[in-house]
């Protein structure tokens, strides 16, 4: 399965989407902090990146384009509690594939997972 970077500024926001996906045998390593979340993407390169839009230092956005630079082929979904379709147009054009928005479905986001992955 995928080896997946989690970076929610609220960690129970971050643990329940690693429990959610771990019961779906993925590896989900999970962030609160967004340079720990990039130092972690660029020695690791993850298969898979889930950001929230709004976090403490740094947008998710922000966060995106330096996972990208980091890790180009890393595939990206972005949270929002906040969906609005500019946000969603940024999200795209920089590189994600694709965004769920909060508070997270379960189906939703595991639908989005398998979808981004290909499985």
């Amino acid at each position: 399965m995928a080896s997946i970077l989690v970076l929610d500024d609220v960690i129970d926001a971050g643990v329940l989407v690693k429990r959610i996906l771990e019961r779906k045998g993925h590896s989900v390593t999970v962030f609160t902090d967004e340079e720990e979340a990039i130092n972690h993407a660029g020695a690791a390169c993850p298969d898979l990146a889930i950001l929230d839009i709004k976090l403490r230092k740094m947008t998710g956005v922000q966060v995106l384009e330096e996972l990208k630079r980091r890790c180009p082929d890393i595939r990206v979904i972005m949270l929002t509690g906040y969906p609005t379709l500019e946000t969603a147009r940024e999200s795209l054009k920089l590189g994600a594939n694709e965004y769920c928005v909060k508070p997270i479905d379960k189906e939703e986001l595991e639908d989005k997972v398998d979808e981004v992955m290909g499985l």
